[in-house]
């Protein structure tokens, strides 16, 4: 089987690898370089504590693969529990008390905390607001550039020939790509495929409709920023909506979503100067005797549907679809690319991620992937 993935982001890779490992000639399209785009720009927190069971079967085989991996190259897989908390009684507070259970009914290695435990576990950390904790123990943090690289260069071991560098378009009926300038001088190698994959993150809109295909889905920006730092586990404050976890440099910290479609060409990369001042100033709140010296502040671009699942399947005969991920996709993408490898070779979809139960035209708002309501 002949097929082309465009997008080499940590689900296209994984998925061009997946596909080769599985007997398929594969080309492996990227319109800059390997990681450039949103996976290189995510945070890198991976944990299986979701409530629902696709997205917890997902999350624990994303974890088996990425545990796997450790050691090979530069990437490395960081042991680290994944803690959310909230820090007022109510509506984030129960979601926490009902999201434990019903991710330990899930087989979830989880459990809610007693913060006064863990403020002997974690004494750096500031938790004499928390009202109700809950820890993942199957986590972990990772540099997801890493694994990009990693990814594409067992691809290329496998027989995937990647081509850097190369703006597709792509047609449907048959499946193909073609050149987007028309003349033939940015694709080398132009023609029909048994399938094409498309996981080109935020652009995968402008893609698909450019084919004639169009989707629900809307990209929007996330920002982070890493600071020198003690050690800290991975954590989640439900009540003020921003993440914290360990990083190399110190601890890296980020507080979701900008509730706005972007324009996957035009964004500020940088961080805002708002953004790096209230967030500095939660750490420092947070974290014990800490006053933070920022190292750098970055923004990525994330993916939304209308329900909050990704669009991850066949759109249409030999056509494939993987994005909308909601700041989930690089944590589940070992999962998500074997699973897509799979669909592709004749396999079963993923349930409720079916690309078609949308028409593509439809009208929601964005909605932050890691809020707990």
């Amino acid at each position: 089987m002949n097929v082309a993935v465009v997008g080499a982001g940590a689900v296209g890779t994984t998925t061009a690898y997946d596909l080769a490992t599985r007997g398929a000639s594969v080309t492996l399209f990227e319109r800059g370089e390997v990681g450039a785009g949103s996976s290189g720009r995510a945070a890198g927190v991976l944990y299986d504590a979701f409530t629902d069971e696709v997205d917890a079967r997902l999350g624990d085989r994303a974890i088996e693969r990425f545990r796997a991996l450790s050691g090979e190259g530069a990437f490395r897989f960081r042991e680290t529990p994944y803690v959310w908390f909230a820090t007022e009684e109510g509506r984030r507070a129960d979601a926490i008390r009902e999201g434990a259970a019903q991710m330990v009914a899930l087989g979830r290695d989880v459990a809610l905390a007693d913060p006064a435990d863990l403020r002997v576990r974690f004494p750096q950390v500031a938790l004499d607001d928390v009202v109700v904790a809950a820890v993942a123990r199957n986590a972990g943090c990772t540099n997801p550039l890493s694994y990009v690289q990693l990814l594409a260069e067992k691809a290329r071991d496998a027989g995937v020939t990647v081509r850097e560098h190369t703006p597709v378009a792509v047609r449907a009926d048959p499946p193909r790509v073609v050149d987007p300038t028309g003349d033939g001088s940015a694709v080398a190698e132009e023609g029909e495929f048994d399938a094409v994959v498309v996981a080109a993150g935020a652009h995968t809109e402008r893609v698909l409709a450019d084919a004639g295909c169009p989707i629900a889905m809307k990209p929007y920006r996330v920002q982070a920023l890493v600071t020198h730092g003690p050690a800290v586990p991975m954590l989640f404050d439900a009540t003020a909506g921003y993440y914290l976890r360990p990083h190399r440099a110190g601890i890296l910290a980020g507080d979701g979503t900008e509730p706005v479609e972007a324009d996957p060409d035009e964004w500020a990369r940088e961080g805002d100067d708002w953004f790096v001042e209230a967030t500095c100033a939660r750490l420092a709140d947070r974290l014990v005797n800490f006053k933070p010296r920022l190292r750098e502040a970055w923004a990525g671009l994330c993916t939304a549907t209308p329900d909050g699942d990704p669009l991850c399947g066949e759109l249409r005969d030999g056509l494939f679809v993987a994005t909308g991920f909601q700041g989930h996709g690089f944590m589940r993408a070992p999962a998500l690319g074997e699973r897509l490898a799979e669909q592709v070779l004749g396999g079963e979809g993923i349930d409720g991620f079916d690309p078609t139960r949308f028409d593509g035209g439809e009208s929601f708002e964005i909605v932050e992937g890691m809020a707990v309501d």
